[in-house]
């Protein structure tokens, strides 16, 4: 709609977490990554690669997430950066510090920690 073409997320899914699967370390992606199961560990995408990672209401991960987009339903234990959106849907439950450059945050969302406005850092990063 009104959202900037950086803003829209990526529609393609390359790497899906299934609900059943528990993944303990860290996570490398690139493309779009659905997480539906839980992940124990820190989640990154490569500098280079703008990425998007989709968290289910279903899905878990305890660890720093950084990406480019990153949409969250489910419950996270960490710090979430997100260098271009973040959206934080209905059932979204945050402990940890939220770092954003554009947030959308639904109501019922919730936050157990800061939110840090990037502005124009995110933008050189």
């Amino acid at each position: 709609m009104f959202f900037k073409k950086s803003n829209r997320v990526q529609n393609t899914i390359d790497t899906l977490i299934g609900v059943d699967t528990r993944i303990e370390g860290n996570v490398h992606f690139s493309g779009g990554l659905r997480i539906d199961g839980t992940v124990l560990g820190a989640i990154t995408e490569p500098n280079d690669a703008p990425s998007t990672l989709i968290l289910s209401e279903h899905g878990r991960v305890e660890g720093a997430i950084t990406a480019s987009k990153v949409v969250v339903n489910g419950a996270v234990v960490g710090p979430v950066k997100a260098n271009q959106f973040i959206e934080l849907q209905t059932k979204a439950r945050i402990t940890g510090d939220v770092y954003y450059n554009s947030l959308e945050m639904h109501t019922g969302a919730v936050i157990e920690g800061k939110l840090v406005y990037l502005g124009e850092q995110a933008e050189k990063v």
